[in-house]
């Protein structure tokens, strides 16, 4: 069980809809934001850095965004559900785009773009189960 998760369920008010859903979501945004972080950084260090400028602003754009997903999602008290799903939506979308982009630098041998799509198509995927749940 994830820090997350034991947090939400020591929340006194038991009345949160599909902890597990949130707290899956919650981990999957502070690994994202932890892989587009390293990505814009290692982009840094490649050869061709003007050719990943689009990455690189996607990359910490993604993580900032993931960063403050996770934070609002974690805290529950006077939880405002409508700003919650706002949030959810743009994380998905910045995640959506910024996997895209890493996929085609990673076609071309960049293993960390490889590591940091992979979170952020995770991350998009948890976003979803949490507005699903939070929609029930």
């Amino acid at each position: 069980m994830s820090y997350a998760e034991r947090m939400l369920h020591a929340y006194p008010d038991q009345s949160i809809a599909n902890v597990e859903a949130l707290a899956a979501c919650i981990d999957a945004c502070a690994d994202c934001a932890q892989a587009c972080t390293a990505c814009a950084d290692t982009c840094l260090c490649e050869r061709e850095v003007q050719s990943l400028i689009r990455c690189i602003r996607l990359d910490l754009d993604c993580a900032d965004i993931c960063v403050a997903t996770g934070a609002v999602l974690s805290r529950q008290t006077a939880f405002d559900a409508s700003l919650a799903r706002a949030l959810l939506q743009a994380c998905a979308s910045a995640c959506k785009v910024c996997g895209h982009e890493c996929e085609m630098h990673a076609q071309h041998g960049m293993e960390h773009c490889r590591i940091c799509a992979e979170a952020c198509h995770r991350c998009e995927a948890a976003c979803q189960e949490a507005l699903t749940a939070l929609a029930a």
